[in-house]
């Protein structure tokens, strides 16, 4: 098109004012800017979004069943062998989750969240890849005490160290149908003595707050539950299996049951439902940013218009139309946004892999030990490319009527 290549001759051909050649470099400048934020800024969030559901993965399951209505499974051991028998399954345990009351010898006292777990479970799980002190193992020993593995808030509350002493602590638990006696009020209550054989942390403050796992036999006994019953029952998948054609299989049974499939992410929808909010409020501002960076292009242009006085008096001459000097200086607003949103989405995603493969911007801390990863993590998404292209389109498109208003005003007047 002839008002593009014009509109480009404009571009980047020396101005008699040096001013107009620094705003239209400033403006360029500003949309790369913007453009670039938005695709660091979005995969921030992806790092972040990825490194949660990394964590969260050592306790949550692939695939969780949960009741329809109520809070316990019946059968749930013939559930699991039945669940174990479909393609790609790798484990499939029975899970207890309570809530439960702690003290200490030492009158330290919380309410916490009991999980109980088999050690097939509990090995599924990988949690023993965030255990930061003492073996955190469950298997039941000759032990006088039952083991248990709690959570970092947990083992701060109670002041327990499982790699320094004996750290033992009771469990209570209100009893079915149990009726309180004035006399004897902790006799409404079922108590399990245990030991905290480990201390684990995955950064999410959710299950570091207030959790203790233990054995899942335990479980039942402290919630007097027969040994069939769960609350859930935890479901992981092989390497490489299918996980679409393995849901498909989990729904099929799941709805002969009146269960649930509940995948990872529906599991913790709402952290992560929390983490899209802030990634796209964010991405939003940065939008609204764009959108003033593209007041300075209309600036630029009507600096233009004024410089290019005499050029458009010839062009008139020669017959053009104003709706052809229009495009031209459109076209030329066009250039500006699309040349500084692709720079910057380049400059962003150049920036964003060499941060995921050297790791430039380290994380701070007291302590880089306690920490899940020692520098920003960075996720660069392909929709994330596509939305910040379309935003910079959009921030284009916007500004095409106030361009057209600038050119709205008695033609140029002939030369002779």
């Amino acid at each position: 098109m002839l008002s593009l290549r014009i509109a480009f001759r404009y571009l980047v051909s020396r101005k008699s004012h040096g001013t107009v050649n620094t705003i239209s470099a400033i403006s360029v400048a500003a949309v790369a800017v913007a453009a670039a934020a938005m695709i660091i800024v979005l995969s921030v969030f992806n790092g972040f979004s990825s490194l949660a559901a990394g964590k969260l993965s050592r306790l949550d399951p692939d695939y969780m069943l949960v009741p329809v209505k109520g809070k316990t499974i019946a059968a749930a051991d013939s559930l699991c062998a039945l669940l174990r028998s479909i393609p790609g399954v790798a484990s499939a345990e029975p899970e207890i989750t309570e809530q439960a009351f702690a003290t200490t010898p030492q009158g330290r006292r919380m309410g916490l969240i009991v999980k109980g777990m088999t050690p097939a479970g509990l090995a599924a799980s990988g949690l023993g890849g965030v255990i930061i002190d003492g073996d955190g193992s469950l298997a039941v020993t000759d032990s006088l005490l039952p083991p248990s593995i709690i959570s970092v808030g947990t083992a701060v509350s109670l002041n327990l160290r499982p790699s320094v002493d004996l750290c033992d602590f009771t469990l209570y638990e209100p009893r079915r149908l149990a009726r309180v006696n004035p006399a004897n009020p902790m006799g409404a209550f079922r108590s399990i003595p245990l030991q905290a054989t480990g201390v684990y942390q995955i950064e999410q403050e959710e299950y570091d707050k207030d959790m203790v796992i233990i054995p899942y036999a335990v479980a039942s006994r402290l919630l007097d539950y027969p040994s069939s019953v769960a609350s859930s029952v935890a479901v992981q998948l092989r390497s490489g299996a299918s996980a679409s054609s393995v849901a498909s299989a989990l729904e099929k049974v799941a709805a002969e049951r009146s269960l649930r499939v509940l995948d990872r992410f529906r599991q913790q929808q709402a952290a992560f439902r929390m983490i899209a909010v802030e990634k796209w409020i964010t991405f939003l501002m940065l939008g609204f940013i764009l959108l003033i960076a593209s007041f300075n292009i209309v600036s630029t242009l009507y600096m233009m218009m004024l410089e290019k006085q005499a050029n458009m008096r010839i062009l008139h001459a020669m017959g053009a139309t104003r709706a052809f000097v229009a495009r031209i200086f459109v076209s030329q607003g066009w250039l500006i946004v699309v040349l500084g949103g692709v720079a910057g989405i380049i400059l962003g995603s150049l920036l964003v892999l060499g941060q995921q493969h050297f790791g430039w911007i380290k994380l701070s801390a007291a302590d880089p030990s306690l920490m899940a990863v020692d520098s920003y993590p960075v996720v660069l998404s392909a929709g994330d490319i596509l939305t910040t292209l379309l935003a910079v389109l959009a921030v284009a498109i916007l500004i095409t009527p106030a361009i057209l208003l600038l050119d709205r005003r008695p033609p140029a007047p002939p030369l002779f």
